[in-house]
């Protein structure tokens, strides 16, 4: 399909979960919609592939929770339009040491945003999940209602598929080289291909959701450097012991989980592959996305260890797990987004959405919806709470190169 001559109200740059809701709450908004994947599209190079993904509303941040709560109403809200299922609902189970400041920092953000928990000591949490969960004697757990696993591969076609259903292109194994003010017209105009058989496409807007490509693209187009780092990280199945598969599966009462201790742990249900149970370290090593080691990731010898203990016998640990799928994190350093205009010459005309640091794709509904608002309107009213968005300013790198100040690590 030759995009030449063509022109859109917004152009969209990377097709994962991020760039795919974007184009469907623009095109469900009436505007004329590109979204452009360099890759195929539902790649496995990215971070928006995969079995499952984690939601929670639980975090030590305030600000995420309500962005949490408000993006599991959307995901509702597409499953609703698409006719199928990508968000299975299970209770989540914080834990850690009770005298961790990170999980009394998410006691505390719970309370702040009426997010229901009850807090639960050792003996508590073992009667609560009928022995599934074993905790030290000096550990507590926070029990919350919101939680569950989201099919990525399947969420992002979802999101791909609404949006063609309501007018977008979509157009794959398209790089985009650069994007450029158009000082005669307005607007912009992106460049695709090499050289001088390349092919401009003029856009009112654009949004750059480029993933792990994010920083590379935007130091192209603008000379910004964003503080953005691909981080390679591995995620690990083990196998469930017989007669112990269905009470480690999603659908009953067992939770998605994450331990507040070093490292931090978090896992899912058993759903994507049956008898096997997701448990993994989040963190990685950082990388070039274009240059991938595909390693074995971090070491499993602290994970085994944690889940014995955990789960009382009831997870084989013994060779370690039995399926890997690597993915990629891109990580900001203090963990928070980047949500913003691109300003200098491009003003509003270009929105960043990047830098989710391992904790993005949950929000991903909610992202679209505000990455739309800003592209169409140069503002976000009634889908957060007014005040939220500064938490994602480009220029607070530029006031602190960390970002902005955490007391607390780990989300």
């Amino acid at each position: 399909m030759d995009l030449s001559g063509e022109q859109f109200d917004v152009i969209v740059v990377g097709a994962g979960i991020m760039g795919s809701s974007t184009a469907y709450h623009l095109a469900k908004r009436g505007q004329k919609v590109l979204l452009l994947e360099q890759f195929d599209f539902l790649h496995h190079r990215g971070s928006s592939h995969g079995e499952s993904r984690t939601i929670r509303s639980t975090y030590t941040d305030d600000y995420y929770c309500a962005m949490a709560v408000e993006s599991a109403r959307l995901w509702e809200e597409a499953e609703s339009e698409i006719g199928y299922k990508v968000y299975f609902k299970a209770p989540h189970f914080d834990l850690g040491p009770s005298n961790s400041q990170s999980l009394r920092a998410l006691i505390a953000s719970c309370g702040k945003r009426s997010v229901g928990c009850r807090v639960l000591d050792p003996r508590e949490a073992e009667e609560e999940f009928a022995g599934r969960f074993k905790l030290p004697e000096d550990w507590i757990g926070v029990c919350t209602e919101l939680g569950g696993v989201i099919k990525p591969t399947k969420a992002v076609a979802m999101f791909q598929t609404l949006a063609i259903q309501n007018g977008a292109v979509l157009r794959d194994r398209t790089e985009v080289k650069g994007i450029v003010k158009d000082n005669e017209r307005g607007g912009i105009r992106v460049l695709i291909g090499d050289g001088g058989g390349g092919e401009e496409i003029w856009g009112e807007k654009c949004v750059v959701t480029a993933g792990a490509w994010t920083e590379k693209l935007v130091k192209i187009v603008s000379g910004i450097e964003l503080p953005i780092q691909p981080v390679e990280t591995t995620v690990c199945y083990w196998r469930v012991k017989e007669g112990h598969e269905g009470k480690l599966a999603i659908g009953g009462d067992f939770p998605t989980f994450a331990s507040y201790s070093q490292p931090y742990i978090y896992g899912t249900p058993s759903l994507e592959f049956p008898g096997l149970i997701k448990v993994a370290v989040h963190g990685g090593f950082p990388c070039d996305p274009d240059r991938r080691k595909w390693g074995p990731g971090k070491a499993v010898e602290e994970l085994k260890g944690w889940i014995a203990a955990t789960f009382g016998g009831a997870v084989e640990t013994e060779g370690g797990p039995v399926a890997k799928q690597s993915c990629m994190y891109s990580m900001t350093p203090d963990e928070d987004y980047v949500i913003d205009f691109l300003g200098g010459e491009f003003g509003e005309d270009v929105v960043v959405g990047g830098g989710f640091s391992g904790h993005g794709f949950k929000m991903g509904p909610v992202v679209g919806k505000i990455l739309a608002e800003l592209a169409v309107h140069g503002e976000v009213k009634g889908v957060v709470e007014e005040g939220i968005l500064r938490y994602f300013r480009i220029q607070r790198f530029v006031e602190n190169p960390l970002g902005n100040p955490k007391e607390y690590s780990g989300e």
